[in-house]
């Protein structure tokens, strides 16, 4: 069975790189018009100029979305660019981990803002024309199905040692995830939620003797995996190995499709069988 996604536009946090941007380039080939957004501008340009170069509509809006006014001006400048926002892909994140002990209270709030408060917000300031936009689709007697989709983790499913603060927003939007499945299945959204293993990305890179590191808000957070724990994730998994972006992106592409219309308040792990 094809489909097409022609006539909708989707909103794509986090765009920039990896998962994200294995996203966006899905939703983009499937027909939809994409808006981008991240907080590394050069990265969302280069995501951009990838897929205007390929034929599709894309437009970026760079801004870091923990700012509280953002999300709203992200939503705006979707509608101004291309008329509606029909899917929603709350990917936007970063883990910043330690053991419970020696974690801050800003590096947990830190997580609860990017993996919890974000998605709450940019569905917050979605809401108006969303419901306004069912309510005259109904009246006319149409049915048209919008979809959002949020990005969870094995972490927020199954715990994981080190990561309280990550996975502790992970579990949140799980419940967020289910509320609006709830609240918005009269508008006629899918709500649902694909909660990822360990995916290639330079998160989860091996380490090496110069340790990989990247900046949020003037924080050098260490990132990547010592090469012993990926290989014990590897053995581990029923598949033998990690996923790739192009794969997590497929599980998510489910969810902004006709395919999922009857499916909503769920959670889809894409995780090659593994867990924590």
């Amino acid at each position: 069975m094809s489909f097409s996604l022609a006539g909708k536009t989707a909103l794509v946090t986090g765009a920039g790189r990896g998962i994200g941007r294995a996203i966006a380039t899905k939703l983009a080939t499937a027909g939809a018009a994409v808006m981008v957004n991240d907080i590394d501008d050069a990265a969302l340009c280069e995501t951009r100029c990838t897929l205007r170069d390929a034929g599709h509509r894309v437009e970026r809006t760079v801004g870091d979305l923990i700012q509280p006014s953002f999300p709203e001006k992200l939503i705006e400048a979707t509608l101004s660019a291309f008329g509606s926002v029909d899917i929603i892909v709350n990917n936007a994140g970063y883990s910043w981990d330690n053991v419970i002990q020696k974690t801050t209270d800003e590096q947990f709030q830190a997580m609860l803002e990017i993996h919890l408060v974000v998605p709450f917000r940019i569905l917050r300031a979605a809401s108006i024309y969303i419901r306004e936009t069912a309510k005259r689709e109904i009246a006319a007697g149409t049915r048209i199905m919008r979809k959002v989709v949020n990005i969870t983790s094995i972490a927020g499913t199954d715990g994981n040692a080190g990561q309280a603060g990550y996975s502790a927003g992970k579990a949140g939007v799980i419940g967020l995830t289910k509320t609006l499945a709830k609240e918005w299945g009269r508008y006629n959204v899918n709500v649902n939620a694909v909660g990822f293993g360990l995916i290639e990305t330079r998160l989860v890179r091996p380490l090496t003797g110069g340790q990989s590191e990247i900046e949020m808000r003037g924080h050098k957070i260490k990132i990547g995996v010592q090469q012993s724990m990926l290989d014990a994730i590897k053995q581990e998994s029923p598949l033998g190995r990690l996923g790739t972006a192009e794969e997590a992106a497929g599980a998510v592409l489910f969810f902004c499709s006709p395919l999922s219309d009857y499916v909503t308040g769920e959670v889809l792990i894409c995780g090659g069988g593994f867990h924590f």
